[in-house]
């Protein structure tokens, strides 16, 4: 909190005898901060980058996902298709 200061001095000038006259200092001393606000702003910019960079992973770990699905989705598509081929092989041996 800033220091204030206030000097007040009364007397009479020479040219006014029944007016006295006042005179008033106020020194405001100049502000000290404690570096509350710089470290708050530090705070902030961790934070900020931080929810940043778990936002990237969360996006990239999601595309890995999907891609897993699909290739174990075009792998049961593979087997399938054997599956169909050797059923068809078998059909004709028994047919002949």
């Amino acid at each position: 909190m800033a220091e204030e200061r206030i000097t007040t001095v009364e007397g009479e000038s020479a040219s006014t005898a029944h007016n006295p006259t006042t005179h008033t200092t106020v020194i405001h001393e100049g502000r000290r901060g404690g570096g509350s606000g710089i470290l708050i702003a530090l705070v902030l910019l961790v934070a900020v980058v931080a929810g940043i960079y778990l936002f990237s992973q969360s996006s990239s770990s999601e595309a890995a996902k999907d891609n897993a699905v699909a290739n174990a989705a075009s792998e049961v598509g593979d087997a399938a298709s054997k599956v169909g081929n050797a059923a068809e092989n078998a059909v004709d041996k028994v047919a002949n």
